[in-house]
């Protein structure tokens, strides 16, 4: 597996298995279903509810805790330094550890100022191996980078073939936050598996349109999660570590940005009062 380095040294699987959307009573048998296929990164929510299924497959399926990289999120209504600590101890307690990998703050609304330096305090005390963000747009990510010590190790954002966020990259390149895509296949929306250069380029090197898709995000060191409930779904998003996408390809792949809009449409007001809907981005 493909690692890539953190800015605090820590290194992270490029490839990693998500558990957005997955139901808290299948989560368990996924979990060990990806963690038999060979995933050993694992991304999963206080907001998913599903905390509790990560970490009792990670007890069940007998893979070292130390080999695990594990990360975890603070949701909107945890937000603050009192609050963001209490939430963090009650994610430590569902996933049956005493550390986390990686945990992220959720989303740039509420006291998240607060939650940094709760995060900051976890982190140097080695409770957490690295702190990050998630969905934070450029503005807010060098705002809280510039006003706070510990720089966040990376920012896990929409990002996939139709919406390739070139500037925020570019700012996260600048400030060596690490890009991560929560929807890489853009939850198979769009048409996105049926584009005909997609299909195209994936006839090219005898790989399915996702697996073309996930190596273009490997092709350019951005962290993925892809997820899917079915094993052999797992086993096909895993392949894409033996074949490369030429200079030509990655033009082509190039050229479908912004060829449909952002693949989730949420009601604003959900988020801040922190309710938990199928609209609810990751």
């Amino acid at each position: 597996m493909q690692h890539v380095k953190l800015n605090n040294g820590i290194k992270m699987p490029i490839e990693g298995y998500g558990v957005f959307q997955v139901d808290p009573a299948e989560t368990e048998r996924c979990v060990l279903d990806a963690l038999e296929v060979g995933y050993l990164s694992l991304d999963t929510a206080a907001t998913y509810g599903n905390e509790e299924g990560v970490g009792s497959a990670i007890k069940k399926s007998g893979v070292p805790r130390g080999e695990i990289f594990l990360t975890s999120k603070l949701w909107v209504a945890d937000q603050g330094y009192e609050k963001a600590k209490k939430a963090f101890e009650k994610t430590l307690e569902k996933l049956g550890t005493d550390y986390l990998d990686l945990y992220l703050i959720h989303q740039p609304l509420g006291d998240y100022y607060g939650s940094w330096r709760a995060m900051e305090e976890l982190y140097k005390e080695g409770k957490i191996k690295a702190i990050g963000v998630s969905n934070f747009d450029s503005t807010r990510l060098v705002d809280l980078i510039v006003n706070n010590e510990v720089v966040p190790a990376l920012n896990q954002i929409e990002l996939h073939p139709f919406l390739q966020q070139k500037d925020a990259q570019k700012v996260m390149k600048e400030y060596g936050v690490k890009v991560e895509s929560w929807g890489p296949l853009a939850e198979a929306k769009h048409g996105i598996l049926d584009d005909e250069m997609l299909n195209e380029i994936a006839a090219k090197h005898n790989k399915t349109v996702a697996q073309i898709i996930l190596r273009w995000h490997l092709e350019q060191d951005i962290i993925i999660i892809p997820k899917s409930v079915r094993k052999e779904r797992m086993e096909e998003n895993l392949d894409v570590h033996d074949f490369k996408l030429d200079e030509a390809d990655m033009e082509k792949i190039a050229a479908l940005d912004g060829k449909h809009p952002r693949i989730v449409d949420y009601n604003i007001m959900d988020i801040v009062t922190g309710m938990n809907s199928s609209k609810t981005p990751e």
